[in-house]
């Protein structure tokens, strides 16, 4: 071998273990046995610990090879080395290991403990499992899409979070009769959820719960009983469109298209819209659209680019008396006012002569009219026509103005000019 190289055997024989198959112990089962002829014993092995508790373990060398004492033996936790002024000699061929107020597991397989050998060969291992038990989970909430299915999902408790691995399931049984079920398709709309695909009883109420377990123990949630009829929702309204009405410039149509998924079933459906500007991300909401498929937003400023969505409720599904549930919100269709062409202040707007009929009353009670319309977002068609009759007298009226007195009779013009010389 040429001088200044050294052999590349030796070198490995050098390098301390590799930490990947120290984080992987837990998972594959830690060894009983050292690497090579050193076999040793971990004591307890693979405990189950609280958070906050304190932990005494040996390790225990067995075999006679020249210089395997205790006193050479050390511990690692997740692959990194423990102080030293934690361990002590109990004799020859026994180190112990004193932790105190022990954190939660910094992966939920458990942590690993490690007895390692003057030259770093693994002994033995152990996991450590540190956490907590599982608490009540809460807040459980259903819905089915066809009547056929339902999905659930909940949260795990007030804290959440028990450092060990902690199993969920969902049961379910018909209320007055009939044998416990567990839902077997978890994780569909989340950590914490669970969907049940087809033989469901409709007309007959369900009782759902929710089990957690772990190494620390159990806990079940309160029992939920709801009948699939009152659980209804639907994907959002498809196909919404939003455009002009006309030339009207505080004004835009909204329509849309009845969910497809109900369309078998007798049902009826109230919808919501919320719409905001552009440069917005505040949201006004119109309840009153009641089971149409079409709304007209008034009150809006002109020149300006909206945001439009749109979400269905179905109810009285085979006659339940429940309202169902919301759908998610349609996405987002954008569109825009026109600008408005009216004059603005010191625009040149013609104001009546003295002795003109005033038309004050009238535009007060237009403006109170519009003022209503523009706080309440109204869809009620009969309102519109009335309102579109409003604004077609005061777009004549304005374009009348602006030409040559034409609001007077001939007679009147020229006693309100005076007398002509």
């Amino acid at each position: 071998m040429p001088a200044g190289r050294r052999d590349p055997a030796a070198q490995s024989a050098r390098r301390p273990p590799p930490l990947l198959p120290l984080l992987l112990l837990c998972v594959l089962g830690a060894p009983r046995g050292g690497s090579g002829a050193h076999t040793a014993v971990i004591s307890p092995q693979d405990p189950t610990l609280l958070i906050g508790s304190s932990l005494l373990a040996t390790c225990s060398v067995h075999g006679d090879p020249p210089g395997t004492t205790a006193e050479g033996l050390y511990w690692t936790l997740n692959g990194r080395r423990l102080p030293p002024e934690l361990s002590r000699v109990l004799n020859a061929s026994t180190l112990a290991l004193a932790l105190a107020n022990l954190n939660g597991s910094r992966q939920q397989s458990g942590d690993n403990l490690v007895c390692h050998a003057r030259d770093g060969s693994i002994l033995a291992g152990s996991c450590l499992y540190v956490g907590l038990p599982p608490e009540k989970p809460v807040n459980i909430s259903c819905w089915s899409k066809n009547m056929k299915d339902l999905t659930c999902r909940w949260t795990p408790g007030a804290h959440g979070e028990t450092f060990l691995h902690t199993n969920y399931s969902l049961k379910y049984k018909l209320r007055w009769y009939g044998q416990d079920n567990t839902c077997e398709e978890y994780h569909t709309v989340g950590p914490h959820s669970c969907h049940i695909p087809k033989d469901l009883a409709l007309f007959t109420p369900y009782e759902i719960w929710v089990e957690a377990t772990n190494r620390l123990g159990s806990a079940r949630s309160d029992v939920l009983t709801l009948d699939i009829l009152d659980v209804v929702t639907t994907d959002p309204p498809p196909d919404v469109h939003v455009s002009r009405v006309g030339g009207l410039e505080d004004q835009l149509s909204v329509r849309w298209v009845s969910p497809p998924a109900l369309k078998d079933f007798l049902f009826q459906a109230k919808y919501q819209i919320r719409y905001r500007v552009e440069d917005s991300v505040d949201w006004k909401v119109v309840d009153d659209v009641s089971n149409q498929t079409s709304c007209r937003l008034a009150g809006l400023k002109p020149g300006t680019v909206y945001f439009v969505q749109v979400r269905c409720n179905p109810f009285g599904i085979y006659g339940s008396k429940k309202a169902g549930i919301w759908s998610e919100w349609s996405h987002p269709t954008a569109a825009s006012t026109p600008r408005s062409e009216r004059p603005g202040p010191g625009g040149g707007a013609c104001e009546p002569r003295g002795g003109e009929p005033s038309s004050g009353p009238v535009r007060r009670e237009l403006k109170q009219f519009l003022g209503w319309l523009k706080k309440h977002a109204y869809c009620s068609n009969l309102s519109f026509r009335l309102y579109d009759q409003w604004r077609a007298w005061m777009q004549k009226s304005h374009k009348t103005r602006n030409q040559d007195e034409g609001i007077l009779p001939s007679g009147r013009r020229g006693t309100a000019r005076g007398p002509a010389r």
